[in-house]
């Protein structure tokens, strides 16, 4: 399991509205980094979920127009960056029919039933899944290993996981635990 957070060293113009003036310039940009980039999601750096600190501040510019100045600023963010194969520890938040959906902090991913465990899996109107053989069951609030297959940016404001738990070393935790 590699780590899924980063930290990125990123250079923007940022835009300090004349209601900040009366702040010290690295404390006001650092508000408007914040304003601008927390949450903020992209394919390149994932999802954004912290401004740690302004780097480097460039002189101030003024743009005819706008009675703002406009710094050139660099900054680090701490990002979640989902990667194909990665495999991930997360928390089971909610089970559909069709799969189970898992909690990976900042993201969550998405289980198809047919990759919740190796045999033929039945849900119940508990939001249960159950094995027919293995007699596995899985359940909201459980703590699983899985292996990220699938990474979709294409809506932006709610990209997309893809989980698998149907190779070895993966799934509910203590099924792990019963294979030792």
């Amino acid at each position: 399991m590699n780590d899924l957070f980063f930290r990125i060293e990123v250079k923007d113009h940022i835009r300090v509205p004349p209601n900040l003036f009366d702040k010290p310039v690295e404390e006001a940009l650092l508000e408007r980094v914040k304003h601008d980039y927390d949450g903020y999601i992209s394919k390149e750096l994932g999802i954004v979920i912290g401004v740690s600190k302004v780097k480097e501040v460039q002189e101030g510019i003024i743009i005819p127009g706008d009675g703002a100045p406009y710094y050139e600023t660099k900054f680090e963010l701490l990002t979640f960056k989902p990667e194909l194969q990665e495999v991930v520890l997360g928390k089971i938040r909610d089970i559909a029919d069709f799969g189970a959906f898992m909690s990976l902090g900042p993201i969550e991913g998405m289980i198809h039933v047919s990759q919740t465990m190796d045999d033929f899996v039945s849900f119940s109107k508990e939001k249960t899944l159950s094995g027919k053989e293995s007699k596995k069951t899985l359940r909201v609030g459980d703590l699983c290993r899985a292996r990220i297959i699938a990474v979709s940016f294409k809506e932006l404001n709610n990209p997309k996981l893809g989980l698998t738990m149907r190779q070895p070393g993966l799934g509910r935790l203590d099924w792990l635990e019963d294979k030792k």
